[in-house]
């Protein structure tokens, strides 16, 4: 095997590629920051008890982890931001009122999270804390549909559901961690004859209305139906509220719901969303309510929030135009030097792009497109369109 053979599920971005990244990425911040929220920068490795306080067996697995060279103590390579970013919140920020953060960086996976995933996600997210009514899940919602609004898509559905709803059901019934991890599969994958075996000896009432929850998905019509079916608890009727008047204050976007899917239950509290747009394998954009992110910080705040890997995201965004730049003769001495060299300084003070032809690369294709050129007019230089 060559030695510039990278891992799998592990690549290089390249110039086209990775400009489109950047371009993305100013972009979700420069809307998280319309919003209120402010950037952050957690390590990308900390102390492994650190890291994984709370977060459970998932993101353990998820999980690179070394030795530190200077201390001998384990570390980690993160696999997830968002505790780290309730560990912000909880220690070093600890402000008593709302907390609006947003970050972006680099994730790293010990395998891939779904087919043809990278094991290097670049994540973005925005969490916001310190309020816990549903004003904060509406502004969560609102701020990711905004951020993909911002990179040029608009053929997106929100899927939304409620993990309350389960656990109602589940109250009082005692199963072990892999069964209970068992009963949520089959309720994601909606395999009702895997669901069967596992509630034979459930009460009555749960049973049926784990059943019942195969068969509630679609549009807002679910919403009535599932009212309708599942047993009349109180957390299963908040549940059904939240999810309404939610959906109420998103009349301008495709929303569907799906009551069984329960991805990242041990994460969430309540809201779970998820958006999808064509061109992706899986959901682009995952969030909700997680007001228990903050518990093993000694701080349970109220929180809610979404995240999304660049990669994915520029890989349905469509193609963009390479950037526009002006073309400028390579002059080393001689009449006109200096005030060429003066003429391309000034333009790049104003933000534009300049690219020197070296001799003997004058008709090589590169990742800008020279539109203009800089032209000698007399004693200086100007700028001209360029004939195509």
């Amino acid at each position: 095997m060559s030695a510039w053979v990278l891992p799998d599920h592990i690549a290089d971005v390249l110039p086209s590629e990775a400009r489109h990244i950047e371009e993305l990425r100013r972009e979700l911040l420069d809307t998280a920051r319309s919003y209120g929220y402010e950037l952050v920068m957690p390590p990308l490795l900390e102390h492994l008890e650190s890291l994984l306080t709370g977060t459970g067996e998932a993101l353990d697995i998820q999980t690179f982890k070394l030795v530190d060279q200077l201390s001998g103590r384990m570390m980690g390579l993160r696999a997830d931001t968002t505790p780290q970013v309730a560990r912000i919140d909880a220690h070093l920020l600890n402000r008593q009122g709302v907390a609006r953060l947003c970050y972006c960086g680099p994730v790293l996976h010990t395998r891939p999270d779904r087919p043809h995933a990278t094991r290097e996600p670049l994540q973005f997210g925005a969490e916001i804390y310190g309020h816990a009514g549903l004003e904060a899940d509406l502004e969560a919602l609102r701020l990711a549909l905004d951020c993909l609004r911002a990179t040029g898509l608009a053929d997106f559905t929100l899927d939304m559901a409620d993990v309350r709803i389960v656990r109602a059901l589940l109250a009082g019934i005692a199963m072990d961690a892999a069964s209970l991890a068992r009963l949520h599969a089959a309720l994601a994958t909606k395999d009702a004859s895997e669901l069967d075996v596992l509630t034979r000896d459930f009460p009555a009432a749960a049973r049926e209305g784990l059943r019942a929850l195969v068969g509630l998905y679609g549009d807002a019509r679910v919403l009535d139906e599932a009212a309708r079916v599942l047993p009349a608890l109180p957390e299963v009727r908040a549940a059904l509220d939240s999810l309404r008047w939610l959906a109420g204050h998103l009349a301008d976007t495709r929303i569907s719901f799906d009551l069984a899917d329960l991805r990242g239950y041990a994460y969430y509290s309540g809201l779970r969303f998820a958006v999808y747009t064509p061109g992706a394998s899986d959901s682009l954009v995952r969030g909700g309510r997680y007001d228990e992110v903050g518990a093993v910080f000694g701080r349970n705040r109220p929180a809610a929030g979404f995240s999304l890997d660049l990669k994915e995201l520029v890989a349905v965004a469509g193609q963009r135009p390479p950037r526009t730049a002006i073309r400028a003769p390579w002059l080393d001495g001689g009449p006109g030097a200096g005030e060429l060299a003066q003429a391309i300084r000034a333009l790049r003070e104003r933000g534009e792009t300049v690219v020197c032809i070296l001799p003997g690369h004058e008709d090589e294709v590169d990742e800008f497109h020279c539109d203009r050129e800089l032209v000698r007019e007399g004693q200086g230089w100007t700028v001209a369109p360029r004939a195509a």
